[in-house]
């Protein structure tokens, strides 16, 4: 078995925050999370996975890579996430397991609505989101027609968006600390 620590920080633990860190960049940056980055790095966290435990712990590494990638498909699916963030939290499963995933995404999805709601506060919209949120519950889910339009909801303007792999980060962050 395999240990090597630096202050109770294993080598998996800096190959996950060096992934975070250069994901960050590349989300910041380019909006895009590279599979050219995240693929090699599930190899090697399955790799790493087999050397500090066999197959069993191999297995927990799969089980956090399907857990990930479960957790922001619907939001995926909905178009409010990029493929390429639901590939980084899939990976950070690969490397932590089910457990820590989870964890990571939950802070991660707080931080980021933290940094939604100061960026609709910033430009000024934070009110007519709440309107549109309301207007879409009433009129989709309660099925009772409302007379106000707000154009489509689904369509994003360029700028608006945030690039997710900073909360997903600082969700590793927190969990961390929490851990």
């Amino acid at each position: 078995m395999i240990n090597l620590t630096i202050a109770n920080i294993t080598y998996v633990d800096l190959l996950l925050i060096i992934l975070m860190l250069v994901c960050c960049y590349t989300d910041f940056r380019s909006q895009k999370i590279y599979n050219a980055v995240l693929l090699p790095a599930v190899l090697v966290a399955f790799i790493a996975s087999f050397l500090n435990g066999g197959w069993p712990a191999c297995l927990v590494s799969v089980k956090g890579l399907l857990a990930g990638m479960a957790l922001l498909l619907i939001p995926f699916a909905a178009g409010g996430i990029g493929a390429g963030d639901v590939k980084l939290l899939g990976t950070i499963g690969a490397f932590k397991g089910p457990e820590f995933v989870l964890m990571a995404f939950l802070t991660g999805a707080i931080v980021g609505s933290v940094f939604s709601v100061y960026l609709l506060i910033k430009r000024g919209r934070l009110l007519l989101t709440f309107k549109k949120i309301y207007y879409f519950f009433i009129n989709k889910v309660l099925h009772i027609p409302v007379p106000v339009s707000f154009g489509n909801l689904d369509v994003a303007v360029r700028g608006e968006s945030i690039p997710y792999a900073l909360p997903i980060g600082l969700g590793v962050v927190w969990t961390y600390l929490l851990l």
